[in-house]
């Protein structure tokens, strides 16, 4: 049976013969009736090398086993835990190194449509909550309405004559009768129309979009359609798709243009899907919904518009 050495062992022969003549190192095979190979099974060789200081204690001692299947091995040669067939698993890639990436492309129907490649500014950056909690914020802030409003004392219907004496009644002194402490009176530091919105520089808001966008591709949860086109406007289309999907609660269509109406009729009385064109994605929608589909032309837009020089 063929006999072979393991490269590691080689180069640690290597190193050691170019100490000098000092170091002697013995390579001898030793047959498995001996009882040092018993762990390899009934006639496979094995490989013993030592390293020793001429004439002193033991320096180095290492021990080596191999052996290689040959047709005429038997199916007892060798140990049979070693050759269980094990799922591989490759590593997991790491996230933030902005490196493109490449996602296959389907449709509704789970059609092959081939491969597409994501820019890694844009799908690949590192994945920061104090950016989306600055920009989730903005958003909110700007969206309220700030039409609150309350009456003031001049505003609040009434006489504004004094209602008694200011003296010889032996009751509080009052100027009127539309104060706070009345009933249908004036509210003081009450809310009046305003606008609540805070400042957000325009790269933070960028980079709050591709971080979402990001922890999405990450998650797995980001998939490319060719196109959002759908052979009817059933609700039932929508629903045995949704269906398929795993672990999803909510889902998120993004299309380039405007949304067709046969994915508007199919999509309005389903709650938890929903409908944007590219350039209506923001943070806040990506968020509230656990998968985002997107298509091509969703893509290419929302990568050109984040290359977009940002005007000063």
């Amino acid at each position: 049976m063929a006999l072979s050495i393991s490269r590691r062992l080689l180069r640690s022969f290597g190193s050691l013969n170019s100490l000098g003549p000092r170091f002697e190192v013995s390579v001898r095979t030793v047959s498995a009736s001996n009882g040092k190979a018993n762990v390899l099974g009934d006639g496979v060789p094995c490989v013993e090398s030592s390293v020793f200081k001429k004439d002193e204690s033991i320096f180095l001692a290492c021990r080596r086993y191999s052996s290689i299947l040959t047709p005429d091995s038997s199916d007892g040669s060798f140990p049979s835990d070693l050759l269980t067939k094990r799922c591989v698993s490759t590593p997991e890639r790491e996230i933030g190194l902005c490196q493109d990436l490449v996602i296959p492309v389907t449709n509704f129907q789970n059609e092959d449509k081939g491969f597409m490649c994501l820019a890694g500014d844009v799908f690949d950056v590192p994945i920061r909550k104090d950016i989306i909690h600055r920009v989730v914020r903005w958003q909110l802030a700007k969206r309220q309405q700030g039409t609150h409003s309350t009456k003031t004392i001049s505003e609040v219907s009434g006489t504004g004559r004094k209602p008694w004496n200011q003296k010889g009644t032996g009751r509080a002194r009052h100027g009127t009768l539309r104060g706070p402490q009345f009933r249908g009176g004036a509210t003081m530091h009450g809310p009046k129309p305003r606008s609540h919105a805070i400042k957000l520089n325009k790269k933070v808001r960028r980079l709050g979009l591709k971080i979402a966008l990001s922890a999405r591709a990450a998650e797995g949860k980001l998939m490319v359609f060719d196109d959002l086109e759908i052979s009817s406007h059933k609700t039932k289309n929508i629903v045995n798709y949704f269906n398929q999907l795993e672990n999803t609660k909510k889902l998120l269509l993004v299309d380039g243009g405007p949304i067709s109406e046969k994915l508007k009729l199919a999509t309005q009385n389903v709650h938890y899907v929903n409908v944007l064109p590219s350039i209506g994605l923001n943070v806040y929608s990506i968020l509230l919904h656990d998968t985002l589909v997107m298509s091509r032309d969703a893509v290419n837009k929302i990568v050109e518009r984040m290359h977009t020089p940002i005007n000063r």
